[in-house]
């Protein structure tokens, strides 16, 4: 009782203390108690820590963000010769799917995708899609592209091994000519490309006591164009890098490419060429929250002559996460091969020689992040090229094929901007906008075939939980060609309109459909090819 009797005093003082504001009488109160608090003695003793080192060292708080962004910024590809382009796929949910449908230009449109394997020790991923089309303003205005791949990853504690094989069959038809006063059979124009890639590396995926990552990979290309050549192409590439502390960045690349080719059937004589391009690249790097600076030089040995190419940049955040300088000089080879050159142009016809383009270019820009969505990016640049490929019509024969017209020396001034807002998975809007203005060439009289400009912009949005609706836009003025008589004209250009939906009907059933060329432009990309007008394709997803 002596211990709670104080207790409820003091909540009574506690009372009386609130209530003082509204009542200004005098009052006092008389507290009797015969309870003494008194301390006790330890029972034990207290041992006290001494003071703790303050820790010198510098943490290391890097920390890497994901995107918030499911659907990637809109990447530019090569641009084919028909409106038609092939629909992106929308991974729904479930790891295996099936997508089928049909469309205008008697267009069958089918793609399925099987996985397997748990992603610790073992995953296996096989995929592939087939589109063709039928054109009816131009004889032989068909194609069809089939893609079958297949990759594998086996995980070690610290290592992984992966592996891929694929096969590529486009066909195309050769029907850019004078249909009044030619004729051909379908044999005399086909187009027929298959490439066989085979592929393997080992890469860590955890650290060493060397703190050292590596990947090196090798890759055999079987490229043939039916019954008019074939190429061989072996590709090793071979990184290691090394960090010395937190900012500091030791490394180092082998690149070799080796190239054979031969035609069949060739007219005056078969040909048979070489093409070995091998490159060494080492590098120092160092990095802070706000600074990257990258300094390297490149040998390079081009068909048994030697160059070297810069490889120096930097950027620079003024405000951490929303303004950044960067520029640079830095410089590349690209193996011309005919594979490579067919995926450029696929109306290419054999070649007659391998030449190497030699890039190096001096840039400078500025990248912005403004508010919580959008993104900013520009860029300005000069770039010299050496021995840059230019398709010409075959003007001597029917104007049906390209040749490839090298240039020695080119310069591009080159301008371009791109903008994004990007708000999670749910709506995402980029465009971009590139000037490419070519000089100073000493064996062509006009960059035949390159595009001044191009404007490419793209839409993603989720209208409701399972509703998506999408579109694209793209925009570019026509280059210069190359008449008979070597006379120059521009192409009109082409303005090319796409929008598509998908609705998910449940978690393994879904429709879409996409329309392309809404505007019914048939415009040209490259010369005498007509693309395919207004077209429609539709049909299901499922995931199982």
């Amino acid at each position: 009782m002596n211990k709670v009797f104080p207790i409820i005093i003091i909540a009574g003082l506690g009372f009386f203390n609130a209530s003082a504001q509204k009542d200004t009488t005098k009052q006092a109160i008389d507290i009797t108690s015969s309870f003494k608090p008194v301390l006790r003695n330890a029972v034990k003793i207290n041992f006290y820590g001494s003071q703790l080192q303050a820790d010198s060292s510098r943490p290391a708080l890097n920390y890497n963000i994901p995107s918030q962004n499911l659907f990637y910024a809109y990447q530019p590809i090569s641009l084919r010769p028909l409106a038609l382009a092939q629909d992106t796929n929308l991974y729904l949910g479930g790891r295996n799917f099936l997508k089928a449908g049909f469309g205008t230009y008697s267009t069958p449109y089918l793609a399925a995708g099987f996985s397997f394997g748990d992603g610790r020790k073992s995953l296996v991923n096989i995929y592939a899609d087939y589109i063709g089309s039928k054109g009816k303003d131009i004889e032989y205005q068909d194609y069809s592209l089939l893609n079958v791949k297949a990759t594998g990853s086996v995980f070690t504690a610290k290592n992984e091994v992966y592996a891929s094989a694929s096969i590529s069959r486009r066909d195309y038809n050769l029907y850019g000519y004078d249909h009044a006063a030619i004729s051909y059979s379908k044999d005399d124009v086909r187009q027929q490309l298959q490439d066989i890639e085979i592929a393997a590396g080992i890469r860590n995926i955890t650290g060493n006591d060397l703190n050292i990552k590596y990947n090196p990979s090798i890759q055999a290309n079987f490229f043939t164009n039916k019954d008019q050549l074939n190429e061989t192409t072996i590709t090793l590439n071979a990184p290691v890098e090394k960090k010395i502390g937190d900012e500091l960045t030791i490394m180092a690349a082998f690149n070799g490419e080796f190239a054979n080719y031969s035609t069949q059937h060739f007219n005056p004589g078969n040909i048979k060429l070489t093409n070995n391009l091998i490159q060494v690249s080492p590098a120092v790097e160092y990095k802070t929250k706000l600074v990257k600076i990258h300094g390297g030089i490149t040998p390079v040995w081009n068909n048994g002559e030697f160059e070297w190419l810069p490889d120096i940049y930097a950027e620079a955040q003024l405000q951490e996460k929303v303004f950044m300088l960067h520029g640079g000089w830095v410089g590349r080879y690209i193996q011309n091969t005919y594979r490579n050159l067919s995926a450029i142009n696929p109306y290419i016809l054999p070649i007659t020689k391998y030449n190497n383009t030699k890039e190096v270019e001096y840039y400078g820009g500025i990248k912005a992040t403004i508010g919580r969505h959008f993104n900013f990016n520009a860029k300005a640049g000069l770039v010299r090229y050496t021995d840059l490929p230019l398709f010409i019509n075959d003007t001597a024969t029917d104007d049906k094929g390209f040749i490839v017209s090298n240039e020695r020396n080119i310069n591009n001034f080159r301008v371009h901007g791109d903008l994004s807002y990007i708000n999670q998975d749910k709506f995402t809007v980029t465009t971009g906008l590139t000037f490419n203005g070519y000089t100073g060439m000493k064996d062509n009289d006009k960059a035949w075939h390159t595009i001044p400009m191009e404007f490419t912009s793209s839409i993603r949005w989720w209208a409701f939980e399972r509703f998506l609706l999408k579109g694209d836009f793209y925009f570019f003025n026509g280059g210069k060609y190359l008449t008979k008589g070597n006379g120059s004209k521009a192409l009109d250009g082409g303005t090319d309109l796409s929008a598509g939906a998908e609705y998910k009907i449940n978690k393994q059933f879904s429709a879409w459909m996409n329309i392309n060329n809404i505007l019914n432009d048939k415009y040209e990309r490259w010369h005498n090819y007509q693309v395919y007008g207004l077209n429609f394709t539709g049909g299901i997803l499922i995931h199982f």
